[in-house]
């Protein structure tokens, strides 16, 4: 069965200690009709199920053992292999989460069984007057100095805070020690992995008393000790018209990810080439054509998300609003170039 169509996909919401209420408050998901504390509402987990087109009840994972490249694209498997390659989130912090790092790819395929390293970006959505998150320290530092502030529970005199506010875009190479505060709301888009090491989290205690498990030797072996070079990114315009305006917000080798502010029932035109995109409306209310003549179409409303397969072809969005489009790179890829250009900081 040929994979040519935009796979609408279900969420996946996740209960956590530190989550709260405002993906539903603030119009972003339906959740429970219970109390429960959501902290994250994953977009593309290869459990997700498919929710529309002749491969409606599928997992997205099942999508990719059958289709492959032609699902996936030939940079997006040349980067990652035949898994799906990164992993959106809408992260709710309504209480501070712990410090944590993640490994660069060759570590984790060494010590977590070839699995991926982690990469990721943050979106900030919304964020209450004084939040903050950590990323990095105040000023170079040491393992064993880390080391024993954690067992000193001091840890917080080393590391970096630095308050955001919505609009702002927070890089997070593999090796930074970050942490996202309390009052934040953000979107999250990182290389599909779980391999996560906690290094501290303030002396808390769980439900039963006991300290939370900590990963300090793994977490110290791959830290970055340096100040970091560069936390807020700086977006560059790739197109401004009356029609729309494109920014490329983030891009490394494992993801570009490029924000569309469509104006009032813009179109705009484009196509698939040699990755999956990753489409999530932050806002816009739009219609996706594709096929012969843009005949067949798709809607895409405030906080859904679908998978442009990378054999789609051309494919049109008209709509108004805010919207994200995210995919594998190519080492040609223009936005990545000029992205490189106003953050040497942080380029990879």
């Amino acid at each position: 069965m040929s994979l040519l169509y935009p796979l609408r996909l279900e969420s996946s919401l996740h209960e956590t200690i530190w989550g709260g209420r405002r993906l539903e408050h603030d119009g972003w998901k339906q959740l429970p009709e219970d109390d429960t504390a959501i902290g994250e509402s994953w977009e593309t987990e290869i459990s997700n199920r498919i929710l529309n087109g002749p491969h409606a009840g599928k997992t997205l994972g099942t999508l990719v053992a059958e289709q492959g490249t032609l699902l996936l694209g030939e940079q997006a498997v040349a980067i990652f292999g035949e898994r799906f390659p990164l992993l959106a989130k809408f992260i709710d912090a309504n209480a501070q989460l712990s410090v944590q790092v993640h490994p660069k790819d060759g570590y984790a395929a060494q010590h977590e069984h070839s699995k991926l390293g982690k990469t990721e970006y943050w979106y900030i959505l919304a964020a209450e007057p004084g939040a903050s998150i950590v990323h990095g320290f105040e000023a170079e530092t040491t393992s064993e100095e880390v080391r024993q502030a954690i067992q000193d529970v001091t840890l917080e005199s080393l590391m970096h805070a630095e308050a955001v506010q919505a609009g702002d875009v927070v890089f997070v190479p593999a090796g930074t020690v970050h942490a996202i505060g309390a009052g934040i709301l953000l979107y999250e888009l990182q290389e599909y992995s779980d391999v996560t090491y906690r290094m501290y989290d303030y002396g808390r205690l769980t439900a039963s008393g006991k300290l939370r498990e900590l990963h300090i030797d793994r977490s110290l072996d791959v830290s970055h000790y340096q100040v970091s070079p560069q936390i807020k990114m700086r977006p560059v315009v790739l197109h401004s018209s009356e029609q729309y305006e494109e920014r490329c917000l983030v891009a490394c080798k494992y993801f570009v990810s490029r924000e569309l502010n469509l104006k009032t029932q813009s179109v705009v035109e484009d196509l698939t080439t040699d990755s999956c995109v990753i489409l999530t409306s932050l806002g816009a209310t739009l219609t996706i054509a594709y096929g012969a003549d843009f005949v067949e179409h798709e809607m895409l409303k405030r906080g859904e998300t679908m998978i442009l397969p990378a054999s789609l072809g051309e494919y049109r969005l008209q709509g108004e609003g805010l919207l994200l489009r995210s995919y594998v790179p190519s080492a040609e890829d223009a936005a990545w170039r000029l992205w490189n250009q106003e953050n040497k900081e942080s380029s990879l």
